[in-house]
């Protein structure tokens, strides 16, 4: 949870709009149209349990009068007191038999054949003495061997034995009579599907119907589902289980009906995923409804955000440029509300921060142009270039060739630094200026350090800014060369190269180094005279902040400092 809460505080504003907007559009949305979505399938299922009973009814009932018609045919032929008299009779001739089998077990045959066409037989099974009458009569010994035979001799109701396993549809009654013991029984064997045909035609297809007995034994199965829903038939035993665990429900919907009269059970089950299957339609017309909701929430809240957010990613924009040094106010915005007047605020903000800064700039540079007319103005050119000329005389006179070179070398420095009081100066007169400083400080130690130059002779005629590369040089000595504790001779390096459009100029070093903490403030910590935060805020301050020093060191291995201005013609 604090994951989610740590990714949705760092997300951008927008997103945020986005996000919240979509959830509390989108989740009503979702749980209206899931809502009807389970409702439309409660709905169906509860519709589908209605047409179910209602058609397992209809069927128990066609069936429930089939059999009350049975029942009475039986029951007409064994309380017709013709047959019970024919069949119990002790006949003294044939011809007797013979009028009893033409007179009434014929036509009562014939009778209900021809009104019942779904009978195939009518039989009478005695054990009175009499001929076999082709099917109407036959020796009782012929059933004697049939499992509901000892059944039927205990009860003068008619008894249904069906199976649906053998597809039989039988009827039994016992002739009762007090007065004879003789035993007959009535036998009607009807056509089997011609019973249970309504029980096939109840659906087009995947549904399933078992009627059982009162001992649960099947008298009528059907199953009829398609490829895809053949996982779904059950035998008979696996419904019962269903049934009595209470799983059936879980996979089918189902209904139940029972007959009082003769003591059967009929189930009728479909598979739910049928009833999923009609409402594919409805489902992806919810699942389209939803997704278009959620396209046209997205498109709106989006366009909404960017139209919110765009002024404050405009601001956030001109605040990187003002952070990197730019302070031009490239952000505006008409209206009167929050984000509009934080706009103008900032606006007239950076306004005054960049008068402010121009004031500060201003009068920096100022100061330094005093402080470098006040350094040229200590001195007196002519006088000073005059005193040299005679110390060179003198020195020549008298053989001195060590003061007489000083005199000349100084003469050179100064006359570069001095410059005629201008700011500028060309590559070639600043290397001029820095190389007799260097040939001054080297007599001034003896020679204790050497002093290499590597110089593009094309940079030479372009200007830059005057007494820039002196106090690198003078820095290198007195805090790199004069500290030198490592072995091997103290070596000056001086380079001055050009890049694309910038000339790159290095000072290096093999003294002491410097320790990271003084190498990382070196251009940002105040120092005494002249030194090189000067020369960086000077070369800032005329070309950019993208220019100036740059130093890298190590310890006892030595120092190296760059300086990088643009070219300047």
């Amino acid at each position: 949870m604090w994951k989610i809460i740590t990714w949705f505080k760092n997300l951008k504003f927008r997103s945020k709009i986005l996000v919240i907007c979509l959830l509390s559009s989108i989740l009503p949305v979702v749980a209206l149209g899931s809502y009807c979505y389970y409702q439309i399938q409660h709905i169906l299922i509860n519709r589908e349990g209605e047409v179910l009973e209602e058609s397992l009814n209809q069927a128990i009932s066609s069936i429930d009068y089939k059999v009350t018609t049975y029942t009475n045919v039986i029951n007409q032929i064994v309380w017709n007191e013709d047959v019970k008299r024919g069949v119990t009779t002790e006949y003294d001739n044939s011809y007797e038999m013979y009028v009893f089998y033409r007179d009434i077990l014929d036509p009562l045959s014939l009778n209900n054949h021809f009104l019942y066409s779904e009978i195939n037989t009518i039989t009478i099974f005695s054990d009175n003495p009499m001929y076999s009458h082709g099917d109407i009569l036959r020796p009782l010994t012929n059933i004697e061997q049939k499992s509901w035979f000892d059944q039927i001799l205990e009860t003068s109701t008619p008894k249904f034995i069906v199976s649906a396993a053998d597809r039989t549809f039988e009827v039994v009654s016992q002739i009762f009579d007090r007065n004879h013991s003789i035993t007959n029984v009535v036998y009607i064997n009807i056509d089997y599907e011609h019973v249970f045909n309504n029980m096939s035609r109840l659906f087009e297809n995947n549904y399933g119907l078992v009627i059982l007995d009162e001992n649960n034994k099947p008298v009528y199965t059907f199953q009829d589902f398609q490829e895809k829903y053949k996982s779904y038939e059950l035998t008979t035993n696996e419904l019962l289980k269903k049934l009595n665990d209470g799983s059936l429900q879980e996979d089918f919907v189902f209904k139940s009906s029972s007959s009082t009269s003769y003591g059967w059970t009929a189930y009728l089950y479909r598979p739910l995923d049928t009833i999923y299957a009609s409402t594919y339609k409805i489902t992806v017309t919810v699942f389209i409804v939803i997704l278009l909701c959620v396209v046209i929430l997205f498109l709106s809240i989006y366009f909404l955000s960017k139209v919110t957010v765009r002024p404050l990613e405009k601001l956030e924009k001109n605040m990187e440029l003002i952070e990197k040094g730019d302070l031009s106010v490239t952000v505006s915005n008409s209206s009167t509300d929050e984000i509009g007047n934080l706009i103008r605020r900032f606006s007239n903000m950076v306004n005054k921060l960049q008068e402010m800064i121009n004031e500060v700039y201003k009068s920096k540079i100022a100061k330094q142009e005093y402080e470098m007319k006040a350094l040229q103005a200590q001195i007196n050119p002519h006088f000073f270039y005059n005193s040299l000329s005679l110390i060179n005389s003198k020195a020549i006179i008298a053989e001195q060739e060590d003061i007489s070179k000083m005199a000349q070398l100084l003469s050179t420095f100064y006359r570069t630094t001095l410059n005629r009081g201008k700011n500028t100066i060309s590559v070639r007169e600043e290397l001029e200026n820095t190389t007799s400083y260097v040939q001054i400080q080297r007599m001034m130690h003896s020679d204790s350090f050497d002093v290499r130059c590597e110089v593009d002779e094309e940079i030479l005629d372009y200007t830059m800014l005057n007494l820039l590369l002196q106090p690198l040089v003078e820095n290198a000595i007195n805090h790199g060369i004069d500290l030198k504790e490592n072995p091997g001779k103290a070596v000056l390096t001086i380079t001055a190269k050009q890049s694309d459009n910038n000339l790159i100029f290095s000072v290096s070093d093999n003294g002491c180094g410097m320790e990271p903490e003084l190498l990382n403030t070196i251009l940002t910590t105040k120092t005494k005279g002249y030194g090189v935060q000067n020369v960086h805020h000077r070369v800032q301050l005329t070309y950019g902040v993208e220019y100036g020093l740059t130093y890298t060191s190590k310890l006892m291995r030595g120092t190296t400092v760059t300086l990088t201005i643009p070219k300047v013609n």
